[in-house]
């Protein structure tokens, strides 16, 4: 009987860490396509609505390195529960009528759920039989980026029906579902863990990350307050690099730098940073142009909800590159998938460059990107744990999905500062748009950073954990056996 309660455990626990990934990111993005109308709604402007998105990244970059660690420890099972409470409590507040400052409170909230992917990894890691925990931390990875697909057409169409509070109703739902599919499914972790939190290094790291973040998102800063600009851009360098030394001397770092300082470890973060530049910033561009009215020479003038569907071949095609990739996987080292998927999503930037004129010729660049980005980041944490002890899967990971947070803010940030210099060119001073050469300008950035990310993944050492393993941490084995 046990056997079989075993059995069954194991059944509805891949699809469990697959739901849970898959619904935090979903939730996270939900801000994106609904600026406009929380401006409207809430009276504010743009750039306040815009707070809604990156306070929602912002509490994610903070939250997944400490939820990182304490999912390395014994409180693994508490941890999930415990955050995705949070992310339930946080989906409430955005649907009760309430002022705009409780929203940005329940978006930040709703962010904190970004830190899960990582801990789904591990668990996956330490609970099912090596050949299917690969295959299925792949998936996992590509969720958390699908999810963005996802909740993109079914926000914009909820908006259109039922007002802003409708689409975050959705979110407060598969929450709550995500919720009671964690109570039911996520076992407790092995024995011989420990986990300590260096609450002081994360206020460093919060402090760098929101500065990181916040000149991102803030472009209008670098146009018309240069030095103010600069300056924070400093402070967030030197919090960054004080926060990087102290978790060097530390004996219980939040995120153990020392790994991170692997070759193979560091050169996938570096390709990820770079690489999440080029993806989000494709991302953007194509939903941007496919918004942008007739009006402005070019462009579409589609509705929220038609522009988010735009995304589905983006959700489609990197599911199926998430599933594919696995079995290339073992044919194919990681590292030279991560360059070929690099040079995928730059045939996208490619297609975007050269044609644009119809509405099918975004799916199909929307498609070419799904396909790169869900191939990109399956891969990715077979290049990442391939040097990782089991007990670091979490941090390890974690680390992984701040550098990708910051990489994607960047990302957007970029396309926003390239188009604002084709902005009132052009087309009459004062205008609104930009005009059309921006967005082509913006897709050759896009294809030197894919580029870079591609030499860079081709640069990686070839290792498995048989031949170049980073050493166990002390504190804790991690070699647990699988059932």
């Amino acid at each position: 009987m046990s056997t079989i309660r075993e059995h069954s455990e194991a059944r509805l626990l891949v699809p469990s860490l697959m739901f849970i990934a898959l619904v935090v990111a979903a939730v996270a993005s939900l801000g994106a396509p609904l600026i406009t109308s929380v401006a409207t709604t809430f009276h504010v402007s743009l750039d306040s609505a815009q707070w809604t998105l990156t306070i929602a990244l912002l509490s994610g970059a903070v939250a997944t390195p400490v939820l990182g660690r304490l999912g390395a420890g014994p409180h693994r099972r508490v941890t999930i529960l415990a955050t995705l409470a949070v992310v339930v409590a946080g989906s409430a507040l955005t649907v009760l009528p309430l002022p705009f400052a409780a929203l940005l409170v329940g978006r930040a909230a709703q962010g904190v759920g970004l830190g899960l992917t990582a801990l789904m990894m591990g668990v996956a890691r330490d609970h099912l039989p090596e050949g299917r925990s690969a295959a299925t931390i792949a998936l996992i990875s590509v969720v958390s980026i699908i999810g963005v697909g996802l909740g993109y057409p079914l926000a914009g169409l909820l908006t259109e029906f039922g007002g802003i509070r409708a689409a975050y109703g959705l979110g407060l739902f598969v929450t709550a579902a995500a919720f009671l599919t964690a109570w039911r499914s996520m076992p407790v972790a092995p024995e011989g863990r420990s986990a300590h939190v260096d609450v002081a290094g994360a206020l460093v790291l919060a402090g760098g990350l929101f500065l990181v973040l916040f000149l991102a998102s803030e472009t209008g800063l670098w146009s018309h307050h240069l030095a103010v600009a600069v300056v924070l851009a400093i402070v967030a360098v030197l919090l960054l690099c004080g926060w990087t030394a102290s978790e060097l001397r530390s004996k219980t770092p939040l995120v153990d730098v020392r790994a991170v300082r692997h070759p193979a470890v560091a050169g996938a973060n570096i390709a990820m940073f770079v690489g999440g530049i080029g993806m989000y910033l494709l991302l953007t561009l194509i939903t941007r142009y496919a918004q942008t009215p007739h009006s402005a020479g070019y462009g579409f003038g589609l509705t929220t909800f038609v522009a988010g569907l735009v995304l589905v071949p983006f959700s489609v095609l990197g599911f199926v590159a998430g599933k594919l990739t696995p079995r290339v996987g073992m044919r194919i080292d990681a590292p030279l998938l991560l360059a070929g998927s690099a040079i995928v999503v730059g045939g996208g930037f490619v297609l975007f460059a050269a044609a644009r004129s119809n509405v099918a010729e975004l799916f199909v660049a929307m498609g070419v990107l799904g396909f790169g980005v869900g191939s990109f980041t399956a891969a990715m944490p077979g290049v990442i744990l391939a040097v990782t002890p089991r007990s670091e899967t979490s941090s390890a990971m974690s680390f992984n999905y701040v550098v990708r947070s910051v990489g994607y803010s960047l990302g957007s940030a970029i396309g926003g500062l390239v188009l604002a210099t084709g902005t009132g060119t052009g087309t009459g001073t004062g205008h609104p748009f930009p005009n059309d050469g921006a967005y082509t300008t913006a897709a050759l950035v896009g294809i030197a950073a894919m580029a870079i990310t591609a030499v860079t993944s081709l640069a990686l050492p070839r290792c498995s954990p048989e031949t170049d393993p980073i050493e166990e941490p002390t504190g804790g084995t991690g070699r647990t056996t699988t059932p």
